[in-house]
């Protein structure tokens, strides 16, 4: 597997394309995203926001901001823990994408932020499980703020993040039933 990061070289941000080239691969491999899928990651050095992209699946295409893979307390410097979570949940995202089980997803500008997050929190409590540092408790506060802060959210919660084999029928309808359930914001 070879992944392919633009640019080769970097002038605004501390990055190595070979570190992050060499990351995203461990990544693939362990996803098993297959080592016959070209995965390019694009990123605009130009830009401390984190936005991230998924272009395409087939071949694998990722665009984002810098920010996404900087570390915050030492800006312009790279952090490997933050981009394996943004890059590997991007390549889950792919890797999702390419298989029957998600074959009716919407497209990622057709999801409500509810199913975002629910399956953000489904592919980071993956990553926790292959082995990378996730922060369960940043995606559990994200996920309540879609979901509301009740006992159902953290049911839902954990259904997503020890979800083994789940499709997108079942995140999305774990994602719907809960949001159901958010009282909304306290009335004055």
């Amino acid at each position: 597997m070879a992944t392919t990061v633009s640019p080769a070289s970097f002038s605004y941000v501390e990055f190595d394309a070979g570190t992050i080239a060499a990351l995203a691969d461990d990544l693939a491999t362990k996803i098993g995203l297959g080592a016959d899928v070209p995965i390019t990651i694009e990123i605009d050095e130009t830009s401390a926001l984190g936005h991230t992209d998924l272009e395409s699946v087939d071949p694998v295409h990722i665009r984002t901001e810098s920010g996404a893979l900087e570390n915050p307390k030492r800006l312009r410097q790279f952090s490997p823990e933050h981009a394996a979570d943004v890059l590997g949940r991007y390549l889950l995202r792919a890797a999702d994408r390419r298989s029957d089980a998600f074959a009716d997803a919407p497209s990622d500008d057709d999801l409500t932020l509810e199913q975002r997050t629910a399956w953000d929190v489904h592919s980071a409590g993956r990553l926790d499980r292959l082995g990378f540092p996730v922060n369960r408790q940043r995606w559990r506060y994200a996920f309540r703020n879609r979901h509301g802060f009740t006992d159902a959210a953290d049911v839902a919660f954990e259904q997503l993040w020890d979800g083994e084999g789940l499709s997108w029928a079942d995140v999305a309808r774990i994602s719907e039933e809960t949001a159901a359930q958010n009282p909304g914001p306290l009335e004055r």
